[in-house]
């Protein structure tokens, strides 16, 4: 939060008053001014000693009376060391609930509170905010009462850190809104009054939380038993609502997990939407995940633990055990012996038993069960799979007694299983050619394959899930709670964290959007005078660097145009993100601001990006290879021909992959590859996909927002630490939507509505026939006497300050109160008037019996009347028999064809909700498709421009070639000429020797011309000499020639060959991204 101007501090300091003084342990410490200079004042604190400190670090303490107010946005003096001290009190004493201008404020206890019995549910039903403590229900009645008013769907956004209670918070709403529905379909009690102690006793569902405390990361509902957690208070307890509540634990089994922070973190992300027909009730759920952290299956801290599933399990299975081929504990599995074991006083054996019944109510068969299981246990047998190596470094599997019970629970061949592991075959240009993998890619195999089965095991469970949970009827509209990770800095930040922060960004943004900036606009478009405030959270330089795909890539695009691009690593992906967006760019017209978001690391692979909350440091290491999530595409083959149906079903979009020993077209091959579903969406992109899907349900509904804190980070009761609690506030933007809710109106109507509202308040006021809105409400607020600096009239809205409409909802309740006192009154008087004249009538009506009882007995013995009493029934029982008849006739035939008709409603009505519900999944489908579309486009459109600048090369480098060409034919024209310069001085040396010899033979014979032929020797051995070196010289000339004709010749080749294949490949990608357009 920005500090408050120094003028304004100055002049509260100046006085002989309270103030907070900033400390760098405790955040905010109290003290006294007791003197002041210009520029600083002396201030003796609380804890002991003076310190001197400048105006504008001051802050003003509020009264005594404003502790522990409700809502933060109430306090005097609004400012960081009062909102966390206001906090901070509330924590302290219970209280761990607070408002804060138009959102909730949750800070996590650590232990058990009262605060979700079934007496607190109905507190809170129908009531309005102001009307009870602040409360996560409060905000579920809120949501559910707009939904109702306004006919609009609403969303509930539950955000923080991990540890922050954000799970526990998603179940208690979830808890709350089942329990109100459940009250729409309430039959009439069978007295006439109702009992005002009904459900003071029992208690909710609480959707598996008979956990034990430190299992928690929030607080748990007192008062819980198995049998309350089937009924609500009233034991009427739906079908529906209790599998929408046992939907949790089965979540929390298979997608939470214990970490250093939090004994229960949710390790991926979801939006759970609960749809309401016309009448209130629960017509249907439905639940989309995100981001789950598969990597913890098989690798996770020393200090934390695998997901719940593996531990209940191995605990609880019993019979079930011997069926997967289970028989070791925890420590005989590798996956698992490597950290913790054990979470402190949670029972794994009670969980699975609650697993177990959350499976059963939800609808799971046996059977089903089973095959989630049977992915669980083949998880822990892929881990104990001994991989050695060769001294070739070829890999081998020494003990097969693992792979065969893998392959058992998994329904594949073992022989297949593992050549795929070890010696996978790959298809090059039309051949199969077998690769052997060293140790290390087999054990990478396994791993990837753990993962990928555990998270299309995971997909499949919430797709099963949400298949119980849909009910075909007319949905109208819904409630969404988002429960997602919070952001995330670690000492090593991976692409994992970057896609965790990327969300966040995206849904801080959403925040800003609707508390800030839609609020001033409201203003602007209003002509309300206003002075605007630059709240300096746009976000939007952030999320272009990291998802834009315009004339600048984001980094997501970037990381998917490398994943596609031959010989791309790690390190040519940074070094590209560094030219794009750390550049220079002084002398560019535009400069993308998301530049200044960006910096390269000094030292390790990767950058620094500068979020909201703080810049954050990515390692850059594997990110291509996490980005392709790739598969051995031999093991995918053998998992989509399993026996086991399940597994079959999990890998079917891998079985039109090309077969081994099938066909070899590869046109053909290719072909099915770029059809197959989602064959080329990266990692990043089905991420986009989803967050673009997500915020485009969250900005058509009203949303409500709740922050929940983490109180310390040693999960203590009763601790608080502010500077981590005041950094948490500054990063969830708490402190800004408290000083806009403060200084702004947040309260507005329309005219008409206002008018419809409070007519009541001004009667008289307003005459008969038209008259314009502003107007009308002009006059009424005259008549209201309310103050002009709490109210302001736009064009079309009337706008209020914090409290205004509570007071004058106070006001008409009143005399609403008074009316309906007088109404009651009134019919009071006309009941008892009715009553008694009841009682006259029923007076003469026993005078007239009695009358005529006298006459009765009088006629009874007369004979004339005898006779005519015995004929009178005769006459018309014929008649009567007949029309009775016929009346009976058409009775049947009318229930007939009313029974008929109600056959034929139901039909046509469950037809419609079926056809609704494939219109909206083929409306998201196309919705899917025209962004991956998009994307497409834009990828396109850069491997033309990459291929016109490869065909600019291609002929750079064959003019390169002709050059080349024509210096190798001069050199080979002068290594000839020197041949046969070499040739005949070889010719004159073999002469000069014959001549030699002659000579040494007549020597003789010629002793006595020695003296006159020793000159003329001489002067041959010179010239002998002379032509031996002039030989040696051109015998090195001509192996020098060799060499550069040589070498020439295998530079052209490379050339030749590195075109070649350049030209073949970007011929192939152009054509294989032609097809898939």
């Amino acid at each position: 939060m920005a500090a408050p101007r120094p003028s304004i501090v100055a002049d509260a300091a100046r006085q002989p008053v309270q103030v907070w003084v900033p400390d760098l342990q405790e955040g905010y410490l109290p003290g006294v001014v007791i003197s002041e200079d210009e520029e600083a004042a002396e201030v003796r604190m609380e804890t002991g000693g003076t310190r001197k400190v400048a105006f504008d670090s001051l802050f003003k303490m509020n009264p005594p009376k404003f502790d522990r107010v409700d809502d933060i946005a109430d306090l005097t003096f609004l400012n960081e060391a009062s909102v966390v001290h206001n906090l901070k009190l509330r924590y302290l004493s219970g209280a761990i609930y607070t408002y804060s201008g138009l959102f909730l404020v949750a800070i996590n206890p650590y232990h058990n509170l009262p605060l979700y019995t079934d007496a607190i549910i109905q507190q809170y039903r129908n009531k309005r905010r102001d009307d009870n403590p602040p409360h996560i229900f409060a905000v579920a009645e809120r949501a559910w009462v707009n939904m109702g008013d306004e006919r609009e769907n609403q969303s509930i956004l539950i955000t923080g850190e991990s540890g922050a209670g954000k799970t526990e918070s998603t179940k208690k709403v979830i808890q709350y809104l089942a329990a109100i529905a459940t009250d729409t379909h309430v039959p009439p009690p069978p007295t006439h009054t109702r009992n005002g102690t009904i459900g003071s006793t029992a208690t909710m569902p609480t959707m598996g939380l008979s956990r034990n405390t430190t299992r928690k990361s929030h607080i748990p509902a007192a008062s819980v038993s198995t049998t309350a957690s089937q009924l609500t208070s009233k034991g009427r307890l739906g079908l529906l609502e209790r599998q929408i509540l046992q939907a949790n634990p089965i979540l929390e089994a298979f997608g939470n997990a214990q970490t250093q922070r939090n004994n229960n973190s949710s390790r991926f992300g979801k939006f759970v939407r609960i749809s309401f027909a016309p009448d209130g009730s629960i017509a249907g759920a439905n639940i989309d995940w995100y981001l789950l952290e598969k990597s913890r299956v098989v690798y996770r801290n020393e200090a934390e633990r695998n997901f719940h599933v593996f531990y209940q399990l191995l605990s609880g299975g019993g019979a079930l055990k011997d069926g997967l081929l289970l028989s070791g504990d925890v420590e005989d599995y590798e996956y698992l012996n490597k950290s913790r074991r054990e979470i402190d006083g949670v029972d794994d054996r009670e969980e699975w038993n609650a697993l177990k019944t959350a499976l059963d109510v939800v609808g799971f068969t046996s059977t089903e069960q089973f095959d989630l299981f049977r992915v669980v246990a083949a998880v822990l047998h892929i881990g104990n799979i001994v991989i050695n190596s060769t001294r070739g470094d070829d890999a081998t599997m020494p003990d097969t007694s693992q792979a065969e019970r893998v392959c058992h629970l998994l329904g594949i061949p073992l022989a297949e299983f593992t050549r795929a592991v070890l010696r996978p075959r790959a298809l090059a240009g039309r051949e199969w050619v077998t690769q052997a993998r060293t140790r290390q890619q087999a054990l990478d195999e396994l791993a990837a394959l753990c993962k990928t089965l555990y998270e299309k095991s995971f997909g499949a469970l919430v797709d099963q899930i949400n298949r119980a949970l849909d009910r075909p009827s007319s949905k109208s509209t819904f409630i969404g709670v988002l429960d997602i990770a919070g952001f995330e800095i670690f000492e090593i930040n991976g692409y994992e964290q970057l896609l965790i922060n990327y969300t966040n960004e995206k849904l801080q943004q959403f925040f800003n959007h609707h508390m800030f900036i839609l609020e001033q606009e409201e203003y602007a478009r209003e002509h309300i005078k206003w002075d605007y405030v630059n709240f300096g959270l746009d976000l939007q330089p952030t999320i272009d660097l990291i998802e834009s795909s315009g004339n600048v890539i984001g980094i997501l695009s970037c990381l998917d145009e490398e994943c596609i691009m031959p010989k791309a690593t790690d390190l040519t992906f940074t070094n590209k993100l560094h030219t794009l967006w750390a550049g220079g760019d002084e002398d560019d017209e535009y400069h993308h601001p998301g530049k200044d978001k960006y910096e390269p690391t000094r030292f390790e692979q990767g950058f620094i990006i500068q979020h909201y909350a703080a810049k954050v440091d990515y390692r850059t290491d594997g990110w291509l290879e996490k980005n392709k999530d790739p598969l051995n595409d031999n093991l995918t083959r053998v998992l989509a021909a399993s026996s086991e149906k399940y597994i079959a079903v999990l890998f079917a979009e891998y079985s039109d992959a090309p077969v081994p020993g099938g066909p070899n077209n590869v046109f053909s091959a290719g072909k099915k590859r770029a059809l197959k579903k989602g064959a080329f969406r990266t990692v990043a992109q089905r991420h986009k996909e989803q967050l673009s899907s997500l915020m485009a349900q969250l900005r058509s509904t009203q949303p409500h927002f709740v922050r929940c804190i983490v109180p310390n980070n040693y999960k203590k009761p009763n601790r608080i630490d502010v500077p981590l609690v005041l950094d948490q506030l500054r990063c969830n933007g708490v402190l800004e939507g408290i000083r806009i809710a403060r200084l702004g109106y947040p309260n507005r109507l329309p005219f008409v509505e206002f008018r419809q509202r409070y007519e009541i308040l001004t009667p008289g006021i307003i005459p008969r026939g038209y008259m314009d809105g502003r107007e009308a409400c002009r006059r009424m607020i005259n008549v209201l006497e309310l103050d002009e600096s709490i109210y302001k009239i736009g064009t079309s809205k009337i706008f209020f300050k914090a409290g205004v409409l509570a007071e004058l909802e106070e006001r008409r309740d009143m005399l609403l109160y008074d009316v309906f006192t007088r109404l009651q009154a009134s019919a009071r008087m006309w009941t008892a008037r009715r009553q008694m004249k009841k009682i006259l009538n029923r007076a003469m009506a026993i005078r007239t019996i009695q009358r005529n009882a006298r006459v009765y007995n009088e006629l009874r013995e007369w004979p004339w009347w005898q006779l005519y009493t015995k004929v009178r029934p005769l006459l018309a029982a014929t008649r009567s028999d007949e029309e009775l008849r016929k009346k009976e006739t058409e009775l049947v035939l009318i229930k007939e064809r009313a029974e008929r008709d109600k056959k034929e409603r139901e039909a046509l009505e469950s037809l419609k909700m079926s056809l609704e519900s494939e219109k909206r999944k083929v409306e998201e489908a196309l919705e899917a498709e025209r962004v991956l579309a998009l994307d497409k486009d834009a990828l396109l459109e850069r491997s033309k421009k990459r291929e016109s600048e490869l065909e600019e090369e291609v002929a750079a480098l064959q003019s390169d070639l002709d050059l080349l060409d024509s210096q190798l034919d001069r050199a080979m024209k002068l290594q000839k000429e020197s041949e046969e310069k070499y040739e005949s001085l070889k010719v004159a040396f073999d002469q000069a020797a014959e001549h030699l010899v002659r000579t040494e033979t007549e020597q003789k014979e010629w002793m006595e011309r020695e003296a006159e032929l020793v000159e003329e020797l001489d002067r041959t051995r010179e010239e002998c000499d002379t032509l031996l070196q002039n030989q040696e010289e051109l015998r090195k000339v001509g192996e020098e020639l060799k060499n550069i004709a040589v070498q020439q010749e295998e530079d052209l080749s490379r050339t030749r060959e590195r075109l070649d294949s350049s030209v073949k490949e970007f011929e192939g990608k152009l054509e294989a991204e032609q097809k898939a357009k």
